[in-house]
């Protein structure tokens, strides 16, 4: 019980770790922090029940509508709904980078119960795997809607389309990962590597150029709290 439960909030802990320490100027607040976390944990179980119900009734299950429609959007979507209502107006979300922060922690807390409710059901041999692929794509979608997020607050002159994109990106992404997942049987694991690497990449150059963007605005630091 112990070693799964270890096994299941390891990667989170690990990449919330990296995102945190990332930040270049400001130190932000952990209650915060755990608490989108724990908004996020919450998002599984009524998401799961409404797969759950799609599934029990052989409705829309189709690789592509899964994918994008059941997977995708609709995980994407309650991740994002929950940032802009309970953290787009936080006082303390007051720098671009703060948006990756929020997102990531969103992101890992529904990543966690997914992956401990995965390794109770399948077993702690999967933990690796579940580490490199579905934990670490969950932050990294949160870093792409994070920072759009956080351009959208502060950065752009047409928020509303920022904020947009800040949906967009991560479900199409997401349903690509699940897609690739659903429809490449064998060969999966040489697809998904190229994809894990570029979507890596992408989300450094999300945190640099989050960075730089406090650099040019001349962002306080923060005492730590």
């Amino acid at each position: 019980m112990i070693a799964l439960l270890s096994a299941g909030i390891a990667p989170a802990l690990a990449l919330m770790t990296f995102f945190y320490l990332k930040d270049r100027f400001n130190s932000e607040p952990l209650l915060p922090i755990v608490r989108s976390f724990i908004n996020g944990a919450l998002l599984v179980f009524p998401i799961m029940f409404v797969q759950y119900a799609f599934v029990a009734e052989n409705v829309a299950q189709d690789p592509l509508i899964s994918s994008f429609l059941l997977t995708g959007l609709m995980e994407e979507f309650f991740k994002w709904f929950i940032f802009i209502f309970t953290v787009y107006k936080f006082a303390d979300f007051d720098t671009p980078y703060d948006g990756i922060i929020y997102g990531v922690a969103i992101s890992l807390g529904f990543a966690t119960v997914e992956n401990i409710l995965y390794l109770f059901a399948h077993g702690i041999e999967y933990a690796f795997s579940r580490a490199v692929f579905p934990v670490s794509s969950h932050a990294l979608f949160g870093v792409i809607m994070g920072y759009y997020l956080g351009k959208a607050k502060f950065k752009t002159t047409q928020p509303k389309r920022t904020m947009s994109i800040g949906l967009v990106l991560p479900f199409l992404l997401h349903g690509t990962y699940d897609y690739i997942l659903q429809t490449s049987e064998r060969n999966w694991i040489f697809i998904l590597i190229p994809f894990m690497v570029i979507l890596w990449l992408n989300a450094i150059k999300k945190v640099k150029q989050a960075n730089q963007s406090m650099e040019q605005c001349h962002v306080p630091i923060k005492e730590v709290k």
